[in-house]
């Protein structure tokens, strides 16, 4: 698989439609309504505010793979790379006839309509569908766990966004995507089923990490016995999980939407040709793992109580109540020495001038100056104003 030449030929198969975080149930289902014959398409049920989800299946093959998306409704990028990688086996190549040879896909591309909505985590019973596989108090949880049993998949991708404040040990880079093969218990052993997703995840790896280098980190592998992941992995299937985080210049994760898509289409293709039989697990602990070493806004140089330092702001997102956007709220996340740490946005000031105050674990209300020059302004958490002449920009968009 040329990974370059994919990304070259993108917005030929890009679901253009999709153009944001916010997309909803009208707009999944209208794009599912277009899809040509070749898709077979089938209504699982209906979420618990009666709404309807579907699944998609493509392929002739025998090894079969499911995949599903926004089982948290404000996870939206893993829904729109499957759109995309939906379009791209509807064209006529080498790549697609293969993996139509090999594979038969179940894609449920909405599993929390209901959330989508509202652009929030939790499903309208307010349940996180994702912790939710042993009671199945949700009916989206009664679909997901009744449909992976009726198709019994040797392989899996559950598809989600992580927040943008994850970055990549030893890189100081937003972690842009990241994977994992989930635990089937405490000790985090390594079964044959959870060994066959690490060495998919090591293929997928290897071709994606050149584009974004440094980037790309595993995920925690905490086991959550309420999961899905970690029970399919248990149950027989491999499971693979695919998160989006956070890019400079990327709010919307168009950018990352790109890679997401490419890192599903590597895996898939992994599975259709067996090349990740050429892999081993060492590959995939090589992979280095996420922490959290940034912070949206770093300013550097401030004096705080007479003493010299550095200043970490972060913002929280709260979703607007029509669905469409979000309020960010800024706060003071740290104070002190921070020199280990990166940003998407870094401040060094030497001629400042502040007015308000600086308040540890409060919201950001002061005004900062660099000589005669507005350089920050906030009130009462929310972003007035900013300057991007004193940005020292870092952490710039290097997809090669």
């Amino acid at each position: 698989m040329d990974s370059r030449f994919i990304l070259d030929h993108y917005p030929t198969f890009k679901a253009h439609q999709l153009k944001n975080r916010f997309l909803k149930h009208k707009d999944v289902s209208l794009l599912i309504e277009k899809l040509p014959d070749i898709f077979g398409i089938s209504e699982l049920g209906t979420s618990f505010e009666n709404r309807s989800i579907k699944a998609i299946k493509w392929g002739k093959g025998k090894t079969k793979i499911l995949l599903w998306s926004q089982m948290h409704g404000d996870e939206a990028t893993g829904t729109m790379a499957l759109f995309d990688l939906l379009n791209f086996l509807h064209g006529d190549n080498e790549l697609v006839r293969q993996i139509n040879e090999n594979c038969e896909l179940h894609i449920i591309p909405l599993l929390n309509p209901d959330g989508a909505e509202r652009f929030t985590r939790r499903s309208a019973q307010q349940i996180d569908i994702n912790r939710d596989f042993l009671q199945c108090l949700t009916p989206e949880a009664v679909i997901l766990k009744a449909y992976q049993a009726n198709v019994n998949p040797e392989f899996s991708f559950t598809l989600h966004d992580q927040i943008t404040l994850w970055s990549i040990t030893n890189s100081l880079k937003p972690a842009t995507l990241s994977f994992l093969a989930p635990a089937v218990d405490y000790e985090l052993s390594i079964d044959p089923v959870r060994e066959k997703a690490m060495l998919v995840i090591a293929d997928m790896f290897e071709a994606i990490s050149p584009i974004i280098r440094g980037h790309i980190g595993l995920f925690d592998d905490e086991y959550e016995p309420r999961a899905f992941g970690d029970n399919f992995q248990k149950l027989g299937t491999s499971t693979i999980l695919i998160e989006a985080g956070g890019l400079q210049g990327d709010p919307e994760k168009q950018e990352i939407r790109k890679l997401y898509f490419l890192a599903m289409l590597k895996g898939i293709t992994a599975i259709a040709t067996k090349s990740y039989l050429h892999q081993n697990t060492t590959n995939y602990f090589a992979i280095p793992k996420n922490n959290k070493q940034i912070f949206h806004i770093l300013i550097h140089g401030l004096t705080v109580n007479g003493a010299k330092v550095s200043v970490g702001i972060n913002y929280d997102e709260c979703p607007n109540k029509d669905g469409m956007g979000t309020t960010k709220t800024y706060s003071i996340q740290d104070i002190g020495d921070l020199s280990f740490c990166d940003a998407y946005e870094n401040y060094t000031l030497i001629n400042y001038s502040l007015n308000g105050a600086i308040i540890f674990n409060e919201n950001a209300h002061f005004e900062l100056f660099e000589g005669n020059e507005m350089v920050l302004s906030f009130q009462n958490g929310k972003l007035i104003q900013k300057n991007p002449y004193f940005q020292l920009l870092k952490n710039t968009n290097d997809i090669k």
